[in-house]
Formats: C-alpha cells, sequence, structure tokens
C-alpha cells in the first residue's frame, strides 16, 4: 500500500519517495529491482556529476535544530571558516542549524560552500549559503557522497542522524574500508558522555580497542581543530598540489 504523509513534517524525518520506502521493504519482483537499481544508479550519478569539480572538501555534521542563537551555532560557523581559510570546500547536509553555521562561515571565509539534502515531502529550500545544492533521492546516495570527496569529518553536537553518520565513518576508519581521515568530535562537554561509554563499557569489555579511539579527535577550538586536520591531510595526502578537475562543457558540465 503506498504510504502517505502529512504536510508538516520536520527536516529529514520521512521520504515522499514510494519507491524509497520501497527499496528496504523486502523482496519484489525482478523487474522492480532492476528498476530500483536504476533509480539508485540516476541519483549516484547526480551526486557524481555535480560534486566532481568541487577540490577537497571537509564535511561538517550537525544538528538541524540548533538556530542562529544558539551558542554551537557560532561554534559551527567558526569552524566552517577556519576550513575554508585552510583552502577546503566546506560541505554539509545543507539544511538549518549547524549545517548552515558551517556553511555559512565558509562563505564568509571567503571559501567554497556546498549541501547534500535528501528529497522531502514538502519542498525545502537550501540555506542561503550554499555555492552548489545537490538534493538526493536516497538517504545512503547522500550519505556516501558527504564521505567520498571529503578528507576530513568534523563532527557538531546533534541528534540520531549526526550520530549515525559518526559512527558510520568511525566503522569505516576502524575496519580500513577508508583511510584514517581525520574525525573530529566538537564539544568536548557535550560528547563527554559517549566518551565515556566507549571507555568505560566498549573499551574495558573488549568490544573496541585503544587504538579505535586514537582515531577520534575530540576539542572545543576551531583553531584547534583545524591545525589537527592541516597535520593529518596536507602531508599525508598532498594537498598542497592537488587541484580540482576541471569541468567540460560538451559533458554538460560546469
Amino acid at each position: 500500500m503506498r504510504s502517505t504523509h502529512t504536510t508538516r513534517t520536520l527536516w529529514g524525518k520521512t521520504s515522499p519517495d514510494f519507491h524509497e520506502g520501497r527499496v528496504l521493504a523486502g523482496p519484489h519482483s525482478r523487474f522492480e529491482e532492476l528498476a530500483q537499481l536504476f533509480r539508485i544508479t540516476v541519483d549516484y550519478i547526480k551526486g557524481l556529476r555535480a560534486l566532481h569539480f568541487v577540490g577537497p572538501c571537509v564535511t561538517v555534521f550537525g544538528s538541524a535544530r540548533f538556530g542562529e542563537k544558539h551558542l554551537y551555532y557560532s561554534l559551527a560557523r567558526e569552524v566552517g571558516a577556519q576550513m575554508a581559510n585552510l583552502g577546503f570546500t566546506v560541505m554539509t547536509g545543507g539544511g538549518p542549524g549547524l549545517m548552515e553555521a558551517a556553511n555559512r562561515g565558509a562563505k564568509e571565509a571567503g571559501g567554497k560552500s556546498i549541501g547534500c539534502n535528501i528529497k522531502l515531502p514538502t519542498e525545502q529550500a537550501p540555506n542561503p549559503y550554499v555555492d552548489k545544492w545537490v538534493e538526493f533521492r536516497y538517504f545512503f546516495i547522500r550519505k556516501l557522497m558527504l564521505a567520498k570527496y571529503s578528507y576530513a569529518f568534523l563532527v557538531m553536537p546533534g541528534g540520531f542522524g549526526t550520530a549515525d553518520e559518526f559512527f558510520e565513518m568511525a566503522t569505516l576508519i576502524q575496519t580500513g574500508k577508508v583511510k584514517h581521515f581525520p574525525l573530529i568530535l566538537m564539544g568536548k562537554r557535550y560528547w563527554a558522555p559517549l566518551m565515556g561509554m566507549f571507555r568505560q563499557s566498549m573499551l574495558k569489555q573488549g568490544a573496541i580497542d585503544p587504538a579505535d579511539l586514537k582515531n577520534i579527535f575530540l576539542c572545543d577550538s576551531p583553531a584547534e581543530a583545524a591545525a589537527y586536520v592541516r597535520r593529518h591531510t596536507f602531508k599525508q595526502f598532498g594537498l598542497k598540489y592537488e587541484k580540482a578537475p576541471k569541468p567540460i562543457p560538451l559533458f554538460g558540465e560546469k
């Protein structure tokens, strides 16, 4: 049965797309599965074409619920500025709250600012500080793009979505699926209970190794975070020599 949605929807909570909801709904006919694969491929190619030319990125994750007057908004804004000053394109989910703050900081510092959004039942405008806005149908494609083009990941305070993004990057690094890119938790007080659980429960009972915790950098200072990113990316990945590819107009690229 086709699902229905109310007209008032919180950011990122539901999908307007019937087909997206079918991805996790068990087996379907071979034809439907093939059609679904085609739609997923289109979403993936859309991301590749849009983001291929944005240059080395840093992704900033964070809550959509902390507004401009919140302390963490100012922190995310400064984080965005610091990353832009290093020469990175700042990438976020493109929404309000701390995503907006990071994009805003990058824009104000003269850097590039990117937003990767997810389609919602009611149309959502990008925050006003993104240079490029890419909208995806599938959450997992969006998460892939937020990871694919970035050399560091800064995790601002947030809820389930932010925690999910943090744990995914931590798992990819732990399992060696990606290199040891900087993974930074911003806000010592906010993340202290989580770090305590890592040390007092997971580590003590052998669910993780001490080396896994060394991959996580906890700090309050955007300048300190920027120094950490510079120290662990520039030499390792040769970023000072790296340039973004040039678009080819013949292919409809811009």
